[in-house]
């Protein structure tokens, strides 16, 4: 199977990317099945249904994956009620709307589940993201298992990646929007990367305009964000798998 991942979406500039090279690359790279972090879609913050809508009906992707701004735009979380190929961390605390993971089949029949987790170190209140996977793994079967760790700290990535190789075929980090080099595969046949990179205006910090990021800095109270508008990147991995594990990774880059 060929999985197609794409790091954070960001504003307007991101969503374009993915209009120009989502369908694009499902044919030419033979793609089996696409998932897209979703969660800074809309204006840099959040994701709209109509967003979410296009993307899974329109554009060939399979599952939005989101974290931390999962509900910033207001009454998304109906959305993630009625939808389930949207979902957020599954270790976000009990009775939050939607669902944290979601098992779908490929078209010659391979049943894929996709969990979405978020890190707990330097991010907002969250469960354990190591025991939520373990309870998952230990009552859900599928062919094919994908993990969408949203986490700021490199050390907590790393450290899942290990914990989960061998269990599962891809531990893919999406937050920081900065692609990190560090893209194989472990030991046991997982593939991992700590950053898969944003999809998004690179003319900036993280995505931002970098006078209002700069001001962050620079006055006790900071300006207000904005999304960037040049240097429009998508990155993207390329996950092979035989069977349950992963056989290659392969970092994808494209410009508008």
């Amino acid at each position: 199977m060929r999985i197609l991942m794409l790091g954070d979406v960001v504003g307007e500039g991101g969503r374009r990317l993915v209009e120009a090279f989502v369908p694009e690359l499902r044919r030419e790279a033979r793609v089996d099945f696409v998932v897209v972090n979703g969660e800074n879609a809309a204006h840099g913050h959040g994701i709209t249904e109509r967003i979410a809508r296009e993307w899974l009906d329109d554009l060939g992707v399979d599952v939005i994956t989101t974290g931390n701004h999962a509900f910033d735009v207001k009454d998304i979380a109906s959305c993630f009620q009625r939808e389930p190929r949207l979902i957020r961390p599954a270790n976000h605390p009990p009775g939050t709307p939607g669902g944290g993971f979601v098992k779908l089949h490929t078209p010659l029949g391979q049943e894929v589940l996709v969990i979405n987790l978020m890190g707990r170190v330097h991010m907002p209140p969250c469960d354990d993201p190591f025991r939520c996977v373990d309870a998952l793994l230990a009552r859900e079967r599928a062919d094919v298992v994908l993990v969408d760790l949203h986490a700021e700290a490199t050390s907590e990535a790393q450290a899942l990646g290990h914990h989960l190789d061998g269990r599962v075929a891809a531990v893919l980090g999406t937050h920081t929007h900065v692609p990190t080099l560090d893209a194989k595969v472990l030991p046991g046949g997982t593939a991992y990367v700590t950053d898969i990179g944003m999809v998004g205006p690179y003319d900036g910090v993280i995505g931002m305009k970098k006078e209002a990021s700069l001001s962050r800095f620079l006055k006790v109270k900071g300006d207000k964000y904005e999304v960037a508008e040049g240097d429009l990147q998508l990155h993207a991995v390329l996950v092979e798998t035989e069977g349950r594990r992963a056989v290659s990774i392969e970092r994808i880059v494209r410009r508008l």
